[in-house]
């Protein structure tokens, strides 16, 4: 099934679907970032994914941080909500989905970096690189946020 990503489109459909999804920025001791680079869109991003039936969005952030990356993590705080009319991705099969992401701060606990089914690529990057990569401006914006270790988490307006 192909997706269409659109970001402040005037022409983009309107949403009919809202589901919740989870984001981790994960820092290591040296400051670099974990971040997956995405087969499907060829994108970097941060690890994450759907929350599933009967997980908490804890439960989606360790298990979708651990499946793409063999990292596991300690979750230690909410980056912010994000929830963008805006940012819709219209499916093939006629859903429109609004973004709907809970992006947590975490630090690495266990594992090593692997390369694993959804992705292409898992890599620990220096921020100092992090303008080089093909991100998305919505998950750019977690980054930044995760950067920024705001004291209070981002609500979806600054």
């Amino acid at each position: 099934m192909g997706a269409v990503d659109h970001f402040n489109d005037p022409d983009a459909p309107r949403a009919n679907s809202l589901r919740p999804a989870v984001n981790t920025f994960v820092q290591d001791g040296a400051g670099r970032v974990l971040l997956v680079h995405r087969a499907e869109q060829d994108l970097h991003t941060l690890p994450g994914g759907e929350q599933r039936p009967g997980e908490t969005p804890l439960d989606a952030v360790l298990r979708t941080t651990y499946a793409e990356t063999g990292v596991r993590v300690a979750v230690t705080g909410l980056v912010g909500v994000y929830s963008d009319p805006a940012h819709v991705v219209a499916h093939d099969d006629g859903e429109v989905r609004q973004e709907f992401v809970l992006c947590f701060r975490a630090t690495p606990s266990d594992g090593e970096l692997d390369t694993r089914d959804q992705t292409m690529k898992a890599d620990w990057v220096n921020p100092a690189r992090m303008y080089e990569l093909a991100i998305h401006p919505a998950v750019r914006l977690r980054i930044q946020h995760g950067f920024d270790d705001r004291r209070e988490p981002y609500w979806g307006q600054d």
